[in-house]
C-alpha cells in the first residue's frame, strides 16, 4: 500500500511546539555528514553545529532518511551512523521520493533538506556551501539541483555563499535568471565558500536577522515563490585568501578530469581532494563557517518566530 505523508515523515517531538508559539527551528543537512567530512571529525562538527545553534537562541532539526521515512530531528546515535557508515546514498530533490519508497537510508543535500523543512513547516535552514554550476558547464550541463529548488522553496538558506569549486559568476547568473535574491550578510562582496572573498558584487546586502526574517515573509505573503540566500562570511580568522584556495581547486580539477569522475560524485571528489591538498587546512575552515552559519540561521529563525512564521 502507498504511504501517506504522514507515514513518510517522522517529526522529532521538541519540534512540534504546542500548536499556538512559533518555535526557532534551524534545519541542518547529513550530506555534510556521510559525504563533506572525514570520520570522527564529521560526526563532532554536526554535534557542534546543533550545539551552536541552541547557543544562538535556536533549536535543531538535523534532517535524513532513515528506513524511508524523512526525520526531520535526528538522535545522536542517528548522527553517529550518518558518520560512520559506508554507501549511506546521497538524496537530493531528484531520488528523494525513490530513497522513501525503497525503504532505504540516505543523506539529504540542500535540495533534500529544503524539501524536508517545507513538509515540516521550517523556515530557516543552514548548511556550508550552496551548489551551482561547474566548471566546463557549457559541455557537461553539470548544475546543481540547489539552484531551482531555491527557485520554488520557500526556506531561507544561510550558507558561505556557492562552494568554492564552482563556477561563481555563472552560479549568481542562473540565480539571477531563476528570481533568487541572494544577499551578502554584512558586507557588499559575495563569499566563496572557504574565503570570504569571490571577487563578485553581492547582488544585495544584509546586515540585520530582523530585516532578513521581514523581507522572506514580505515574499511569501506577496505570493513569490521560492526561498532567500543568505551567503554569511566564514569568520576571519578562519578565512583561506582567493588565490590560495583557486590554486587547491585546479589542483583537484585536473585530477577529477583525470580519473573521469563526474554526477553526484564531482562535489566530494573535489572536496576530498582540496583536503589532502591543503593539508587539513579546508576542513578547519569548513568546519567554523558551518558553525557561524547556523548560529546565524538561530539568529534569522528567532526572528522570523517572533513573527509567528516559522515552525510550532
Amino acid at each position: 500500500m502507498l504511504k501517506s505523508k504522514a507515514e513518510m515523515i517522522e517529526i522529532k517531538e521538541e519540534l512540534k511546539g504546542n500548536g499556538t508559539n512559533a518555535l526557532p527551528v534551524v534545519a541542518l543537512e547529513t550530506s555534510i555528514v556521510s559525504h563533506g567530512l572525514p570520520y570522527p571529525q564529521n560526526v563532532s562538527t554536526a554535534l557542534e553545529v546543533e550545539a551552536a545553534v541552541r547557543e544562538s537562541g535556536g533549536i535543531p532539526a538535523t534532517v535524513g532518511i532513515v528506513n524511508g521515512r524523512a526525520k526531520v530531528g535526528l538522535s545522536e546515535a542517528e548522527i553517529e551512523h550518518f558518520g560512520r557508515a559506508d554507501g549511506i546514498r546521497k538524496v537530493s530533490r531528484a531520488d528523494l521520493a525513490v530513497a522513501i519508497a525503497r525503504g532505504e537510508t540516505g543523506a539529504t543535500t540542500v535540495s533534500a533538506t529544503m524539501l524536508c523543512a517545507k513538509a515540516a513547516g521550517i523556515k530557516v535552514f543552514a548548511t556550508g556551501g550552496i551548489g551551482g554550476v561547474h566548471f566546463g558547464a557549457e559541455d557537461t550541463f553539470d548544475i546543481s539541483q540547489d539552484l531551482r529548488e531555491l527557485a520554488e522553496t520557500p526556506v531561507i538558506v544561510v550558507s558561505s555563499g556557492p562552494k568554492a569549486i564552482l563556477d561563481i559568476e555563472k552560479t549568481l547568473e542562473v540565480l539571477e535568471t531563476l528570481g533568487v535574491p541572494v544577499a551578502a550578510y554584512g558586507q557588499n562582496e559575495l563569499p566563496a565558500f572557504w574565503s570570504p572573498s569571490s571577487g563578485c558584487e553581492a547582488p544585495l546586502r544584509m546586515d540585520d536577522p530582523a530585516e532578513i526574517a521581514k523581507s522572506f515573509l514580505a515574499r511569501i505573503e506577496f505570493g513569490i515563490p521560492g526561498g532567500l540566500l543568505i551567503a554569511n562570511p566564514v569568520p576571519g580568522q578562519f578565512g583561506i585568501p582567493k588565490e590560495v584556495s583557486d590554486a587547491w581547486i585546479k589542483r583537484a580539477l585536473v585530477e577529477a578530469s583525470a580519473r573521469g569522475v563526474s554526477g553526484k560524485a564531482v562535489t566530494p571528489f573535489l572536496l576530498n581532494s582540496v583536503l589532502e591538498i591543503s593539508e587539513g587546512r579546508s576542513m578547519a575552515s569548513n568546519t567554523e563557517l558551518v558553525k557561524s552559519n547556523a548560529r546565524l540561521g538561530a539568529r534569522i529563525a528567532m526572528e522570523v518566530a517572533a513573527r509567528g512564521a516559522c515552525n510550532g
